[in-house]
């Protein structure tokens, strides 16, 4: 058990660091491959790879009655999670995308509630909650004018779709319990979510647009290899070995990234509100955190009063 604990623990560190490097990689591809066929491409080829790799190593693949809920958790987190992301980052920029993604952890805490059917709210989360509201907000500075523009307000729009789905498929995947190994299951989800993404491409007319280039294929190559087989496969063994609540807090560590590559590398704006808007959202997120470990300790403690 112990060995599986640290191991979780290790997966949650490698989310935390390799995700906040995505949204540079996604920002820079979507501008040579259109973006359901960047990500569907992105999830077959990490899926294939990962599939092999783990029938290599004698896992086996997820029984039949399981299928259905594995994929679920693919299109929710994959499908439609990643995939308006991709979209997302046409129109905004990196820094800003990951700063919207912060969010996470409300999102998950709340529909963690519905799925429960049990209130988990107390002051801490609700300060949590309204603090990273506030922290939102202040995402747009003296921007808010920005919001009338369809563009920006496509991506934006995205990206707030994608950490509704995200968090859906999260929850999801913690209270579905499936009998598969969750490597495997990850794999299987990536294989789901890249052939619809793929398939939608190609409805859309996407082939047409692509732009076969270095900087394209060094991008798609890293969120290959990085990003879906190292972070998702992380993501994934995290969440069954470690409280959700705690796997959630990745999104301390990522949009910090994120900003100062986007910064550093493609001269994103970086200004005095997107920095107070990290502050508060982080806060917001680490008082979310404390109202939910002070949850499980009262739920602890009726259950051993029942004993």
């Amino acid at each position: 058990m112990a060995e599986y604990k640290l191991k979780g623990y290790l997966a949650w560190i490698s989310v935390c660091i390799v995700w906040g490097t995505t949204y540079l990689a996604i920002r820079i591809g979507v501008a040579h491959i259109p973006p359901m066929l960047f990500a569907g491409i992105r999830w077959i080829i990490a899926g294939v790879i990962f599939v092999s790799v783990l029938k290599l190593s004698h896992k086996k693949f997820p029984p039949l009655k399981d299928l259905k809920h594995i994929s679920v958790m693919g299109l929710l987190m994959l499908g439609f999670g990643n995939g308006l992301v991709v979209t997302g980052e046409q129109f905004i920029s990196s820094g800003l995308a990951a700063l919207l993604i912060t969010t996470v952890p409300f999102w998950i805490v709340g529909f963690d509630s519905i799925a429960i059917k049990k209130s988990v709210f107390n002051k801490f989360i609700i300060s949590g909650l309204l603090l990273g509201l506030v922290g939102v907000s202040a995402i747009f500075g003296d921007n808010w004018k920005d919001l009338f523009n369809k563009d920006y307000l496509i991506g934006v729009l995205s990206i707030l779709g994608a950490v509704i789905a995200w968090s859906l498929g999260s929850v999801y995947s913690k209270h579905k319990k499936i009998n598969a190994h969750p490597l495997m299951s990850a794999a299987v989800q990536m294989l789901v979510a890249g052939t619809a993404q793929t398939l939608l491409g190609v409805i859309l007319g996407e082939i047409s647009q692509v732009k076969i280039n270095q900087e394209g294929i060094y991008s798609l190559s890293y969120l290959i290899v990085f990003g879906s087989i190292l972070g998702y496969g992380s993501y994934i063994y995290a969440i069954e070995h470690l409280p959700l609540s705690l796997v959630s807090t990745y999104a301390y560590i990522n949009p910090i990234i994120a900003v100062f590559l986007g910064w550093f590398v493609l001269n994103e704006k970086l200004n005095f509100y997107m920095i107070i808007a990290a502050i508060l959202i982080i806060a917001g997120v680490m008082l979310v955190k404390k109202g939910s470990e002070v949850n499980l300790v009262r739920k602890l403690s009726g259950t051993q009063s029942r004993t």
